[in-house]
């Protein structure tokens, strides 16, 4: 005969095991320490689409914003990588992606979306102001490749090509 074993009730002693405290968060959930790096990441796109979409709105209403982790798109030759218009890279490594409006593998019909690769943009920006720089920059090239005008019409300030 088997014997069934006993749970142990669960008290303030099993809650806080070996003198390290009550677990839980160290900070409250308004905290800004509290927010993950890809959340962190979601408020510099917001920040660095908020003038886009300021200006160019009406156009933008039929254009989505995503944040991917790391590209799903690799470049078969890394060394002579030729990507299409539609995707920002540095080199090799995607940056960001323009996906069409069109149809899905369910027959539904889907939105154009920007999506943006978190971890290739982080791994490029020195501090949390560049990196708002360079969201800013690939979103402007991928909004004017959405709308087929230049850079500099969606963003004048923006560093172009000198010679």
């Amino acid at each position: 005969m088997s014997r069934a074993r006993r749970r142990r009730p669960v008290t303030t002693r099993s809650v806080d095991r070996r003198g390290r405290g009550i677990r839980g968060s160290v900070f409250p959930p308004d905290a800004p320490a509290r927010r993950s790096r890809a959340e962190k990441f979601d408020l510099v796109v917001l920040e660095a689409f908020a003038p886009i979409d300021a200006r160019w709105r009406e156009r933008l209403t039929k254009l989505d914003i995503a944040v991917d982790e790391v590209p799903k798109i690799h470049a078969l030759d890394p060394d002579s990588v030729n990507w299409p218009a539609e995707v920002v890279a540095d080199g090799p490594v995607p940056l960001s992606r323009l996906i069409p409006a069109g149809i899905d593998r369910h027959g539904s019909t889907t939105r154009a979306r920007v999506v943006l690769f978190r971890r290739p943009l982080e791994q490029r920006a020195k501090d949390p102001d560049d990196l708002t720089d360079l969201v800013h920059d690939v979103l402007v090239q991928q909004v004017s490749t959405y709308l087929g005008v230049e850079p500099e019409v969606i963003d004048p300030d923006l560093p172009g090509d000198e010679d």
